[in-house]
């Protein structure tokens, strides 16, 4: 797994990420503020990162939305990217080669840009049968070996399926869901970014 080296420390232009994604970076159902990019930001903040988190997720879009609006999403560029897409794809059970095909054209095209990536897993719900879920979750860490990028297997680790940390459709966290990813993420993220 490769990680970027530069440092990056409180001085000049702040360091743009651009979190990419669903409703689950967007904040769906989310007050003000808690949203996972707004969280994370707060959170790299308070390691002394001069950074502004971007959030560049849309509510029910799937990884075809996400490849359509990549050029939109990124704007004038980023200096890292943190791609959080697919649990739509799985929860309306498109074809997980569409799935995979659509993160490696976006894949394809960052690493074409030369954005590092931080690429969050996603896994498909049960009832969805094991031929599909094996085919499914292999796409994600596939995919960060092929592109030899930073990985993080499992966006709603410790928060899926739990009641407390989850909003009235369960599918969606509530703000202390998201408070526990982006503590379970911010290792990756800071490793990521070469802190």
């Amino acid at each position: 797994m490769i990680f970027c080296t530069s440092t990056v420390a409180f001085s000049g232009t702040p360091t743009r990420v651009v979190a990419i994604g669903d409703s689950l970076t967007a904040g769906y159902g989310l007050p003000q503020g808690e949203d996972f990019p707004t969280q994370l930001e707060a959170a790299l903040k308070a390691k002394g990162l001069n950074v502004v988190v971007e959030n560049a997720g849309v509510s029910g879009d799937t990884s075809t939305g996400g490849l359509q609006r990549i050029d939109w999403a990124l704007g004038d560029g980023a200096d890292f990217v943190i791609l959080e897409l697919g649990a739509n794809d799985a929860l309306r059970g498109i074809d997980p080669s569409t799935t995979r095909r659509n993160l490696d054209q976006i894949l394809a095209l960052l690493a074409e840009r030369k954005i590092p990536v931080l690429l969050t897993g996603m896994k498909a719900p049960p009832n969805m049968g094991s031929e599909y879920t094996r085919a499914f979750d292999q796409i994600f860490p596939d995919l960060a070996e092929k592109y030899e990028t930073a990985f993080y297997p499992f966006f709603l680790e410790d928060v899926a399926a739990i009641p407390d940390l989850n909003q009235d459709d369960y599918i969606h966290p509530n703000a202390e869901g998201v408070k526990i990813i982006v503590s379970n993420m911010l290792p990756y993220v800071l490793r990521f970014m070469g802190n």
